[in-house]
């Protein structure tokens, strides 16, 4: 992918994109509830929303991302507070067992699928051995009537609105299960899972 491909999206990502991810990011929260001090790191960071929660919590705050645009919305949304960097999740420049928490929200599905086992496999790397890894991304379903089914269609509009390749990947993580299957064939255990109701998004805290 370009690493300026979202150069346009970083502009609209918070008041488009953003409130549909509120509830999961805030849940998360719930699920694993921040600490001060604890060393936190965001893989595809985006514009910095997820990392701005630990931020109130006295966390020490880390990003990386590989568009330019995005990492610079993130700088003015966390300031100094917050150590960001372009780089390549799949070949992180951190030391092994660095940080108490790895997220990566709503990142996974656009990745192909063998880059998605290579970043999780670097994310285990970097995780501290009594940390977690949070991740939270669509899920496959059920979708039950009414509002399942009309939180589906936003989320199938969503993704095509992001391009070909994007919603072709899309396609594939939820053909393969989403993060059930994908945590399955990776073996990762699964400390606390989460399911919306309407069937379309899920968060598994793991152990590395």
């Amino acid at each position: 992918m370009n690493p300026d491909a979202y150069r346009f999206y970083s502009k609209i990502y918070d008041k488009v994109y953003e409130p549909a991810a509120k509830r999961l990011r805030f849940m998360g929260i719930k699920i694993f509830p921040p600490q001060e001090n604890l060393a936190v790191l965001d893989v595809g960071c985006g514009t910095g929303t997820q990392l701005a929660l630990y931020q109130k919590a006295g966390c020490k705050l880390y990003g990386i991302d590989l568009s330019p645009s995005m990492l610079a919305a993130a700088r003015q949304k966390l300031g100094d507070s917050a150590d960001l960097r372009l780089e390549d999740a799949s070949k992180m420049s951190f030391a092994a067992a660095t940080f108490d928490l790895v997220t990566i929200v709503l990142a996974l599905h656009e990745m192909p699928a063998g880059l998605r086992c290579e970043i999780l496999e670097e994310c285990r790397r970097v995780v501290k051995p009594d940390g977690r890894m949070m991740l939270m991304d669509y899920h496959f379903g059920p979708h039950p009537f009414p509002m399942g089914w009309v939180w589906k269609a936003m989320v199938v509009m969503m993704e095509m609105s992001a391009g070909r390749q994007h919603y072709a990947n899309y396609r594939d993580f939820i053909s393969r299960r989403g993060l059930q299957g994908l945590v399955g064939d990776l073996g990762l255990r699964v400390d606390k899972c989460f399911v919306t109701e309407s069937g379309v998004a899920a968060i598994y805290l793991l152990k590395p």
